[in-house]
């Protein structure tokens, strides 16, 4: 691995900060977040989102060792950014309720609609 490629796999740049697609390839990035106001520009549906998931993993396919994103979302409240998500408490609050089980269940359902959302092209670039 170059000198690149290993900073940009040790870069996680906010997508509100990518200029252009084609910089995952450009600069070999590893890893993208969307943070609280970084929807998809298509729009905040649950299609723009794994739309706009597999458009970068398919940049990624384009550098010469094809290293797939690491992707992070800010889904501390539950995957707010999408229209239709489950949104929770701050966590200080689910903390007061004591009830362990609540926010096990909580984590679990936040897990389900951010996989749904943002893995669902992984699979089809192996």
């Amino acid at each position: 691995m170059t000198l690149d490629e290993k900073i940009g796999q040790m870069t996680q740049p906010d997508i509100s900060a990518l200029k252009d697609p084609a910089d995952i390839e450009n600069l070999f990035l590893g890893s993208l977040l969307s943070g609280g106001n970084s929807d998809p520009q298509a729009g905040n549906s649950l299609k723009a989102w794994t739309d706009m998931y597999d458009d970068y993993q398919r940049h990624t396919q384009k550098t010469r060792l094809k290293i797939p994103l690491l992707y992070g979302v800010d889904a501390l409240h539950g995957h707010n950014n999408v229209l239709g998500a489950v949104i929770f408490p701050h966590n200080i609050g689910l903390g007061c309720t004591r009830d362990a089980a609540l926010i096990e269940r909580i984590g679990r359902i936040t897990a389900e609609e951010v996989r749904a959302s943002a893995f669902s092209g992984l699979s089809r670039l192996a």
